[in-house]
């Protein structure tokens, strides 16, 4: 139970903070608008904050609006902190574009929409990819932010883990590390591939 679960909860939050990380990354690189260049500082805030200060507040943020910690928590949780991590993985894609593309899609009659779906999201393809698949990896392997917010009636294999080790390290556990961290890095070195690729 506790494998499906997190694979689970890792493709929905990684498919939700993709979409969302997306509209973030062409708002912030297209369009001028008050409050940009602060919510360009936060993203790299988030990041760089540490996972034990973005679980408490979380915590406490789900205690004041009165959530019941489980599934509904640990997933806004993972997206939450998985957003800052594909904007960033998606603008850098975005800077290297050339903007006389727009420009020209707008000489033929183009608007808004149809350059984000016609234009911007092919050509943002292997980025979207990369920025899903490490939003997955983060997701799956997170331990500290899921302690706080999983609640006592949820389980998830990362938080099964960390229970296993603290009654002693045994031969089951050794495997199944093994195999998390082979998959975990299989799925970082496909994301890094369909960056480079297209690069």
């Amino acid at each position: 139970m506790p494998y499906i679960c997190c694979f689970f909860l890792g493709v929905t939050s990684a498919t939700i903070a993709t979409s969302i990380g997306l509209l973030a990354a062409v708002c912030l690189y297209r369009y001028r608008f008050f409050g940009r260049n602060f919510l360009n500082g936060l993203v790299f805030i988030l990041i760089l904050s540490p996972e034990i200060v973005t679980g408490a507040a979380l915590l406490i943020l789900f205690s004041m609006v009165r959530l019941h910690l489980g599934f509904i928590s640990l997933l806004l949780a993972h997206i939450i902190f998985c957003i800052p991590f594909v904007i960033v993985t998606i603008y850098s894609r975005l800077v290297s574009f050339d903007k006389n593309i727009f420009e020209a899609a707008k000489d033929l009659g183009a608007n808004d929409w149809l350059i984000f779906n016609r234009i911007i999201v092919p050509l943002l393809w292997p980025a979207l990819f990369a920025g899903w698949l490490l939003s997955f990896t983060l997701s799956l392997d997170d331990v500290i932010i899921s302690y706080f917010v999983a609640g006592p009636e949820f389980q998830i294999l990362p938080l099964q883990i960390y229970s296993m080790v603290r009654s002693g390290v045994k031969p089951e556990l050794n495997a199944l590390c093994s195999v998390l961290f082979c998959f975990t890095f299989a799925l970082i070195l496909l994301s890094q591939l369909a960056l480079g690729k297209k690069a």
